[in-house]
């Protein structure tokens, strides 16, 4: 990706080059023509090429802007992919119940497992993670990319980890992709990870509890309209009404349909925070911006809130650069 893109832009410097070369030339013949015939002949410029050192200057510059993709992708390659960020999030409820607050949850999303993902870099972020010492870890979908044979390897990496609330989780695309809905939910469930399909897990804690929902993948791309207009179909009976309701659902455009259910929070990811993003320019500047509302971090509307987990892996290019790997420590507190 990045040799391309610095072919482009050398394409482009040669092209600009070749461009003033030819108004240069014409600009001559113009000139001498008009110039046939007049005397006396009237001193004027001369018009020459472009002095050496101005030329090598532009050569230099043309160099190292057309560099510059490519060590960025280098970065994003061998670096930015793996440099994870453990996010610390508080986020208030005003419904929260007193025994949770300063409850903390571990967010991890979007594993990937794949050869620029392995199972040993995976564990590596379940040690990071279980160091943190939450009280519950919530999953958010993605464990494989394309091969339904990694499912072993990719339970086997995540079954280490450890919180004393327990370890919930929902599917994403790449579990529907792969044709690995039941197979992956059964094995995650034999290592201690429950996965919610379409249904609820009490958390209690001195009498009083939240109410977590888990969905499976949230999205359609053979429906009449895209987005689909039929998010969250079904999950109305899973909503308590007198209870802090949070939703794991991978896709976060499910978020508006979450908030008018009374959702007060939602945990997603599948964005990967658009892997190539420029938060310091402004934060939806990301490749992920072009198809989603929702792409990085927290989100909030009356009434209900959504994060958005940059994730683990990566898919389609094995490139992090602005948007390193995610994973996040919510602490849900009281609103003052």
């Amino acid at each position: 990706m990045g040799s391309f893109a610095g072919f482009i832009l050398v394409l482009a410097f040669w092209a600009l080059d070749r461009a003033l070369g030819a108004v240069v030339w014409v600009y001559r013949k113009a000139h001498n023509v008009a110039s046939d015939g007049v005397a006396p002949k009237t001193e004027v410029l001369a018009v020459g090429p472009a002095s050496p050192d101005r030329r090598q200057f532009l050569e230099r510059a043309a160099v190292l802007v057309s560099a510059t993709p490519f060590v960025a992708s280098g970065y994003g390659l061998l670096r930015g992919r793996l440099d994870v960020e453990v996010k610390q999030q508080r986020i208030r409820l005003p419904r929260l119940p007193k025994a949770f607050d300063g409850f903390r949850i571990a967010q991890l999303s979007d594993f990937h497992i794949s050869p620029f993902m392995t199972a040993d870099q995976i564990r590596r972020f379940v040690t990071i993670t279980n160091h943190l010492k939450p009280d519950l870890i919530a999953l958010t979908g993605d464990f494989l990319t394309w091969d339904a044979r990694a499912q072993g390897q990719v339970v086997e990496a995540l079954a280490p980890l450890r919180a004393p609330y327990g370890i919930f989780g929902c599917l994403g695309n790449h579990e529907v992709y792969t044709k690995t809905q039941e197979s992956i939910t059964r094995l995650l469930g034999a290592s201690g990870i429950r996965i919610l399909r379409h249904e609820t897990a009490s958390i209690r804690a001195q009498g009083e509890s939240l109410n977590l929902i888990g969905v499976d993948f949230q999205g359609c791309h053979e429906c009449p309209t895209f987005p689909p207009e039929n998010y969250l179909q079904g999950v109305e009976p899973l909503v308590s009404p007198e209870r802090v309701n949070i939703l794991l659902s991978h896709n976060p455009e499910s978020f508006d349909r979450a908030a008018q259910m009374g959702i007060d929070l939602s945990l997603a990811g599948h964005t990967h925070g658009g892997q190539l993003a420029l938060e310091f320019v402004h934060r939806g500047l990301n490749l992920s911006r072009l198809g989603y509302t929702y792409t990085i971090g927290l989100y909030e509307k009356p009434g209900a809130q959504l994060y958005v987990n940059r994730g683990i892996g990566t898919i389609g290019f094995p490139i992090r650069f602005g948007a390193p790997p995610e994973i996040t420590v919510i602490e849900l507190t009281r609103a003052g």
